[in-house]
C-alpha cells in the first residue's frame, strides 16, 4: 500500500507540475480550441522561442494535441479526457491520505508561529467555525469575500460577529454587499497596515500581517490557543483597531437575549445603548486572588465612555453584594470578567 500511494502521489505531482508559461498556454488553447504557436505568443506573455517547448510539455502530459501541419496547430483535449484518470487517482489518494492522517494535538501548545499562507488561512477558518457565541475579525476585502459563506453561517447560528474591514477604501459598498448577513456590527478602518485578526469567544486567536497573507515568506502569523495569551489579540483589537474605525453597518440591536460576550466593552455598550434593566451572569477571576469566581444578579450601575476606552458594570450578587465587573486584566474592579451573559429583565 505504501508503494501504491507513493506512485499515485508521484503521478499526480507530475501531471500538475505546470509552470507559468504552461498554464498560460493551456488556458489560451482551451479558450480558443485551437491555436498556432504564433497565436499563443500573441495572446500570452510567453516569448516566441519558448512556445514550442511549452506546448510540447503540455502534449507530454496529455493536455493538448500537436498537429504537424504548417504552421503547427495546438488543439485542446477535452478536460474530461485529459483529467479523467487523474481525477479518480486524486480521489483515491485523498482517501488513503485521510486514512493515515493523525490530527495533531493543537491544544497542548499555547502559542504557534506559522509562515505558510495556507496554514494561516486554515487557522482563520478554524477560529470562525469554532466560536460558540462571539467572533471578532479584522479582514481585508478579499478575505471577507473568501469567508463570506462561513460568516453568514455563524450569524445564522446566533453567533455575534464583530467585523472590521481594512482598508476601508476598498471595502465592498454597503449598497452592494449584505453586511447584515455576515456580521452583527461592521466597521471600516483606513490603514492598510491593519493586521488580519480572528478571535473566537475571546480565547482562540489568530494574528497575522497583511503581508503574510500575500505569501511573503519573510512574514508570519501567530496562533494563541489559551485565553491567558489570546486576550492580547482581543484587547489590541478592541482598544487600538475597533475604536479608530468608522461604522459601516450595525444590526446587533435585533439580536435576541440572553447574549453572551467575551468583551466587556460590547456588553456595557449594549447596556448603555438599549437601556432598561438587565440581569448578568459573570464567570471570571478575582482581581486580587486570581481565584475563579461566578457572580450573578441585576446590573445596578455601569460606566461607559463612547470612545470605548472605559467600560465596567456593577452586579448585585445575592451572596456577596455589589460586585464591580471589569474586562480582562482588570485592576480597579473586583472581578475580571471572562464570559458575560446578559438577559433583559
Amino acid at each position: 500500500m505504501a508503494d501504491d500511494l507513493r506512485s499515485t502521489m508521484e503521478r499526480v505531482g507530475e501531471r500538475f507540475n505546470l509552470g507559468e508559461y504552461e498554464i498560460d498556454a493551456y488556458l489560451a488553447v482551451l479558450e480558443s480550441g485551437e491555436l498556432t504557436a504564433s497565436e499563443i505568443a500573441g495572446e500570452t506573455d510567453i516569448p516566441q522561442p519558448r512556445v514550442y517547448d511549452t506546448v510540447r510539455s503540455l502534449a507530454d502530459r496529455g493536455l493538448v494535441e500537436l498537429r504537424e501541419s504548417r504552421p503547427m496547430k495546438i488543439v485542446a483535449v477535452d478536460p474530461n479526457d485529459a483529467f479523467g484518470d487523474i481525477r479518480s487517482s486524486l480521489s483515491e489518494m485523498v482517501d488513503e491520505l485521510e486514512a493515515r492522517y493523525t490530527a495533531p494535538a493543537r491544544d497542548t501548545e499555547a502559542v504557534s508561529l506559522v509562515k505558510s499562507r495556507s496554514t494561516i488561512l486554515r487557522y482563520l477558518e478554524e477560529v470562525i467555525d469554532n466560536a460558540d457565541y462571539e467572533i471578532t475579525v479584522s479582514l481585508t476585502p478579499d478575505l471577507l469575500r473568501r469567508f463570506r459563506d462561513r460568516l453568514e453561517a455563524r450569524v445564522d447560528d446566533g453567533v455575534a460577529v464583530v467585523l472590521l474591514v481594512t482598508p476601508a477604501s476598498r471595502a465592498p459598498d454597503p449598497d452592494e454587499f449584505d453586511y447584515e448577513a455576515v456580521s452583527t456590527e461592521a466597521r471600516g478602518r483606513r490603514g492598510i497596515t491593519t493586521p488580519v485578526i480572528a478571535v473566537a469567544d475571546g480565547e482562540y486567536s489568530v494574528y497575522a500581517t497583511q503581508d503574510a497573507l500575500r505569501d511573503d515568506r519573510d512574514r508570519y502569523g501567530v496562533i494563541f490557543n489559551r485565553s491567558a495569551l489570546g486576550f492580547l489579540v482581543s484587547g489590541f483589537f478592541g482598544t487600538v483597531l475597533w475604536s479608530t474605525a468608522e461604522e459601516i453597518s450595525a444590526t446587533g440591536e435585533d439580536r435576541p437575549f440572553p447574549r453572551t460576550y467575551a468583551s466587556i466593552r460590547r456588553a456595557v455598550k449594549d447596556i448603555h445603548d438599549l437601556g432598561g434593566e438587565f440581569e448578568a451572569v459573570v464567570s471570571g477571576r478575582d482581581v486580587q486572588t486570581a481565584a475563579d469566581v461566578r457572580v450573578e444578579g441585576p446590573v445596578v450601575d455601569y460606566e461607559y465612555d463612547p470612545s470605548e476606552q472605559v467600560a465596567s458594570f456593577t452586579v448585585h450578587d445575592a451572596e456577596t453584594g455589589r460586585v464591580r465587573i471589569g474586562g480582562l486584566v482588570a485592576a480597579f474592579e473586583d472581578i475580571e470578567g471572562q464570559e458575560i451573559e446578559l438577559t433583559r429583565a
